[in-house]
C-alpha cells in the first residue's frame, strides 16, 4: 500500500511540472510575442545598455543583435520546453500506471526522473545563459523564476531519487 502511494506522490509531482511546463510552452508555441520580447530583450541587453551604461561598456560584446537568430534560439527553446514536457507526462503516466501495478516501477522511475531532470535543465540553463547576458540587470524576476523552477526540479528529482531507494 504505501508503495503506491509513494509512486502516486511522485506521478502528482511529476504531472505538475509538466502541467506548468506544458501551459508556458503552448503559450511559448502560440503567443510568441508574451515572451519572446523579453527573450530578445535579455540577448540585446537592452535594459542593461539604457540603464547601466557603465556596465554594459564591458560586456556589451556578449549581445546577440540579430532579430533572426535571436527568433532561432526562441524556438529553440520552445522545442526543447516541448520535448521536455512530453517527457515529464511520459514520466508521469508511467508512475501512475506503476502505482496501479500495470507497469514496471524501474522504468517508470528512470523515465520520470529523466523529464525532472529536462525540466531542471530548462531552467538551469536559463540561469547559465542570462548570466552571460547579465541578466540581474533589469530582467530580475525572471531570474528569480528561473531559480524558483530550478529548485522545483531539483527538489523533485531527489524525491524520485529517495524512493526509488525505498521501492527497489
Amino acid at each position: 500500500m504505501l508503495d503506491q502511494i509513494i509512486l502516486f506522490v511522485l506521478a502528482v509531482n511529476v504531472g505538475f511540472l509538466a502541467a506548468w511546463l506544458t501551459v508556458g510552452a503552448l503559450e511559448n508555441l502560440f503567443h510568441p510575442f508574451l515572451n519572446e520580447t523579453y527573450t530578445a530583450e535579455v540577448m540585446d541587453m537592452a535594459r542593461m545598455r539604457e540603464d547601466y551604461p557603465e556596465a554594459y561598456a564591458f560586456v556589451s560584446y556578449r549581445r546577440i543583435v540579430s532579430a533572426p537568430l535571436r527568433r532561432i534560439l526562441f524556438r529553440l527553446i520552445v522545442a526543447w520546453e516541448l520535448v521536455s514536457a512530453l517527457a515529464l507526462w511520459i514520466g508521469a503516466g508511467a508512475l501512475f500506471l506503476a502505482g496501479f501495478a500495470i507497469g514496471a516501477v524501474e522504468p517508470a522511475l528512470s523515465l520520470a526522473l529523466i523529464g525532472t531532470l529536462l525540466f531542471t535543465t530548462t531552467w538551469c540553463g536559463f540561469l547559465v545563459v542570462g548570466n552571460w547576458f547579465c541578466y540581474w540587470f533589469g530582467h530580475e524576476g525572471g531570474q528569480n523564476t528561473h531559480f524558483q523552477m530550478t529548485l522545483w526540479g531539483m527538489g523533485t528529482m531527489i524525491l524520485i531519487v529517495a524512493s526509488a531507494n525505498l521501492l527497489l
